[in-house]
């Protein structure tokens, strides 16, 4: 027979397991959001002064484009490389793809519990803004929505067009991150709001 002090003890537990997880999941809310703070001034200073500045003396990372969807007011700066350690500050621009504005898939990634967990709510249509690090803005039209297996999917050689490619992990609501679906966002330049200035660079066959 189970007593009741053994009731008030699993109850207790549940109570403490439940707020260290939750004390975890505000722990990482703010984590990013304080990164966002010191990646905007290395950004702005990037900017400024058209060359690279790491967000903190420790950092082996640095900003290198801002992200915009108007509609939602999301506004974020993107980190160079996709790491782990990276992705838990910001979104992060995948090494070897194309810069926003050039031609090919530029590919960008994010964490589907922080930075990208607007991705659910995008829908076909919707308008992103990208600056790069030449300051220039670049106006890009979502396309398509899809969910794909990472054992099975690949981005084509985008042959003549400039895509900007959203990737985070599926579902948004897993329990457990790292599974192998991922949410893709597919969107493709529609005019630069300012004519990009310098050589772009060609596209490669990517694995998301």
């Amino acid at each position: 027979m189970i007593t009741r002090n053994a009731v008030l003890a699993a109850a207790a537990l549940a109570v403490v397991l439940g707020g260290w997880h939750l004390g975890e999941g505000l722990w990482l809310q703010g984590k990013a959001g304080l990164a966002q703070v010191l990646l905007r001034t290395a950004w702005e200073r990037t900017l400024a002064e058209q060359t690279g500045h790491r967000p903190w003396p420790w950092a082996d990372t640095m900003p290198v484009a801002q992200l915009q969807v108007p509609r939602l007011g999301v506004d974020q700066v993107v980190l160079a490389g996709a790491s782990g350690r990276t992705l838990a500050f910001a979104p992060g621009h995948a090494t070897g793809t194309p810069y926003p504005g050039a031609p090919g898939n530029s590919i960008v990634s994010g964490h589907r519990d922080t930075h990208f967990a607007f991705l659910k709510r995008l829908r076909t249509g919707d308008r992103l803004l990208v600056r790069a690090g030449d300051g220039v803005w670049h106006e890009y039209e979502v396309r398509t929505l899809s969910v794909v297996h990472t054992e099975h999917a690949y981005l084509e050689s985008a042959v003549g067009e400039k895509r900007l490619i959203l990737v985070t992990c599926y579902p948004f609501d897993a329990l457990r991150a790292g599974g192998p679906l991922r949410y893709v966002v597919t969107a493709v330049l529609v005019e630069p709001l300012v004519a990009r200035r310098g050589a772009d660079s060609g596209a490669e066959h990517v694995q998301v």
